[in-house]
């Protein structure tokens, strides 16, 4: 009832899954995945403890296949299950049950692989492998490329409901849910692969306030300023990106732009004016005299 793609990126080693399905919350089951681990999609007739339990077996040491086999062996249900594992190293294993839905099935390729099953057509699981293969950009962008040459074989006999992406880090850490990349889904939209596109973008637009903050403290101000600018344009509707935008902009002396954007989120809703009220008499952020008088005068 659902198409994904496990990948491994080979130049990073990040790890991630994507997905679409006309089944709701799709995105917070079928995709599991842990930083210099593995990563996992189980689906079909879903039984999640494939993802938690796949991980702990390569965790412990097991390739991804071992891991899959094993759990396989557990499993009377096996025949219904359709699940992806990639390992850190980029093994891969995939289990597509004789009783799956038609039209299902699975490709696998160089450090990735493509499964689906209650398709419109065979073709939707190579369509993805070709499409991820020959894709560039980042992982998240390769992985969501691969769910858009899914759709447009058709996808799910049902429509489409429910889509989410998990990215995490290449490095096994202590606290693995530090490790974690990107974790986004949409559970309920007309059109859930644009949704999920937007989301995307708006991560990355905070991403860049971050970045753009660390570079005004090491005295980069022509980096921060490329930052908050590549922000606004991921995120041009979002008024937080804009008053965090305007309130990073102001030590650098770029009142006009600043005010500019503050004006637009204190029109959206008065509580942004409030807000930097209190953040000034608190003196949690830092502006000068002449900013604080422009923008709450």
């Amino acid at each position: 009832m659902t198409y994904s793609i496990v990948a491994r990126d080979p130049e990073t080693g990040e790890l991630g899954v994507a997905v679409q399905s006309h089944w709701f919350a799709a995105g917070s089951t079928v995709p599991w995945a842990e930083a210099g681990v593995g990563a996992v999609a189980t689906q079909a007739t879903v039984e999640i403890s494939y993802g938690p339990r796949g991980l702990d077996l390569m965790r412990a040491g097991a390739t991804a296949r071992e891991a899959l086999d094993e759990l396989l062996a557990r499993d009377t249900g096996r025949d219904v299950r359709q699940v992806a594992m990639i390992d850190a190293v980029g093994n891969v294993a995939t289990h597509t049950g004789s009783s799956t839905i038609p039209e299902s099935g699975h490709t696998r390729g160089p450090e990735f692989s493509c499964q689906a099953n209650m398709m419109w057509a065979d073709t939707v699981w190579d369509a993805m492998a070709r499409t991820y293969a020959g894709a560039t950009g980042d992982l998240a962008s390769r992985l969501l490329d691969a769910l858009d040459a899914a759709e447009a074989e058709r996808g799910d006999i049902r429509g489409r409901q429910a889509a989410g992406i998990l990215i995490v880090g290449a490095e096994p850490l202590d606290e693995p849910w530090r490790g974690v990349r990107m974790h986004l889904h949409t559970d309920d939209h007309p059109q859930p692969l644009a949704d999920l596109r937007r989301l995307v973008d708006l991560h990355r637009a905070y991403e860049l306030l971050d970045a753009a903050e660390e570079l005004t403290l090491a005295d980069d101000r022509e980096g921060a300023a490329a930052a908050v600018a590549t922000a606004l344009r991921l995120a041009p509707g979002s008024d937080e990106v804009r008053f965090w935008s305007a309130v990073g902009m102001a030590p650098s002396g770029r009142l006009d732009e600043a005010d500019r954007l503050i004006r637009e989120a204190f029109a959206s809703d008065p509580g942004w004016e409030e807000l930097l009220r209190r953040l000034v008499a608190h003196k949690l952020v830092e502006l000068s005299a002449e900013a604080t008088e422009r923008f709450l005068d």
